[in-house]
């Protein structure tokens, strides 16, 4: 069936439709060996398509699961406890001692998806898996500045003053952490949005303004919020949640 060539690029993974146009204009998407034009429509299944010499293929099945972390687990795709070494976290929750998010995948899903970005071990909540290296790179390279919300919970009152600093920047590692979105959500508790990851940022942010955080959980990554899972549970996407993500970070 034949389909616009920006259509074909952004299903295949390749690029945003409007990156693709931009490509088309640079020359550097062919159909069948003759330079592509804007607007022009081809076949996958009949048609050879080249984006800078390289050949398009037919995306694999992409994988999208999505886990809430609990606190005490490693993310990282090495497997570390075992079931038998199964315990109790501080809220009833069973944990492996040393375990990794890996150990908690179902057996068919091991190696077949990874984990995007991280979250460390003393922080819970939404996690993503998938096998589709263009969502993990637009979702973790820092130039796309893609937003992932946090609740985080101190150990004592929190003041307009301290929230005002945590919006304007804090510095930490020698260098000035962008702008987040900040919003109270109790005397003791509030939500943090940021779009880039540095190692155990938002401690090291509180610390700098006299908090210590109780407990840190993510609540949000992109468009994907309220997954309904308990922790340790992992669901797969569904269809409209992956389309928002893909959507969001520009590959439809």
């Amino acid at each position: 069936m034949q389909e616009r060539l920006q259509k074909i690029l952004s299903a295949r993974g390749i690029c945003s439709r409007r990156k693709a146009e931009e490509y088309i204009e640079r020359g550097l998407v062919r159909v069948n060996g003759k330079p592509a034009i804007l607007g022009q429509k081809a076949d996958p299944a009949v048609d050879t398509i080249e984006v800078d010499g390289a050949i398009v293929q037919e995306r694999k099945e992409m994988l999208y699961y999505v886990m809430h972390k609990p606190v005490g687990v490693e993310t990282t795709n090495i497997e570390g406890g075992r079931p038998d070494q199964a315990k109790r976290g501080n809220r009833g929750e069973a944990l492996l001692r040393g375990a990794s998010v890996r150990d908690l995948l179902p057996a068919n899903l091991r190696g077949k998806v990874f984990p995007i970005g991280r979250l460390d071990k003393d922080s819970e909540g939404l996690l993503l898996f998938t096998n589709d290296g263009v969502l993990a790179y637009r979702l973790t390279h820092p130039k796309f500045d893609h937003e992932k919300e946090y609740m985080v919970i101190v150990d004592g009152p929190v003041t307009d003053g301290q929230l005002r600093k945590l919006r304007g920047g804090i510095t930490i590692f020698g260098e000035r952490t962008k702008p987040a979105k900040v919003t109270r959500t109790g005397e003791k508790e509030f939500l943090l949005a940021l779009t880039e990851g540095k190692n155990r940022q938002i401690r090291r942010m509180c610390q700098k303004v006299g908090l210590e955080v109780l407990r840190l959980e993510r609540t949000r990554i992109g468009p994907l919020q309220n997954a309904r899972l308990k922790e340790g549970q992992i669901r797969k996407m569904t269809e409209v949640e992956v389309r928002d993500m893909l959507k969001y970070v520009g590959v439809q």
